[in-house]
Order: C-alpha cells, then sequence, then structure tokens
C-alpha cells in the first residue's frame, strides 16, 4: 500500500524558530517500530536543527537532542505530538 500523508505542518514558533510535522501512514510498518506511521518532527531555530523526533528505519521511535540520541515510546499520534510540543517548551525556558 503506498504511504497516506497525514500532516505536514509548519508552526512559527518564533522569529527565528519553527517547527515542522510529517507523518505518514504506511503498510507495512517501518522496520524497527511496532505502528503504521512514518514521521518526522524538527524544532528549528536560528536554521539549525535543535530537536527532532522519527522512527528511522531500523533504529525504531527516538528523538535527537542536540547530537544525543533517546528512546521514544510511541503511544499514539497525538502523545507524541504532545511529547514533542513539551520537550520544545522545556528547550525555550
Amino acid at each position: 500500500m503506498p504511504a497516506v500523508e497525514l500532516m505536514n505542518r509548519r508552526i512559527q514558533i518564533a522569529d527565528n524558530a519553527f517547527a515542522t510535522i510529517r507523518i505518514l501512514q504506511v503498510d507495512p510498518s517501518i522496520p524497527g517500530s511496532q505502528h503504521l506511521y512514518k514521521y518526522s518532527l524538527a524544532y528549528i531555530v536560528d536554521g539549525v536543527c535543535v530537536m527532532r523526533y522519527d522512527n528511522e528505519r531500523g533504529k525504531g521511535d527516538h528523538k535527537h537532542i542536540g547530537d544525543c540520541e533517546f528512546p521514544v515510546t510511541f503511544t499514539s499520534i497525538q502523545d507524541l505530538i504532545a511529547s514533542f510540543q513539551e520537550d520544545i517548551n522545556h528547550l525555550r525556558r
């Protein structure tokens, strides 16, 4: 089945910062993930990606903050976006 785009948004956060959210429904699932979504959520400040959530093929669900990578537990798209927003709020403090 071809991928179906569910969301593709750019959200302005500040004059120098924005977030992008791209979510696709896929079948079969991406190797390493236990759900039928492929996603990339990024927070960009001054042209630099300071945080990204994704489920790159074979690596499963994870996030990058700076040069560090952390696992993410996927429960739903809504929870994923909420966690992403919480991390943005934390980084902006």
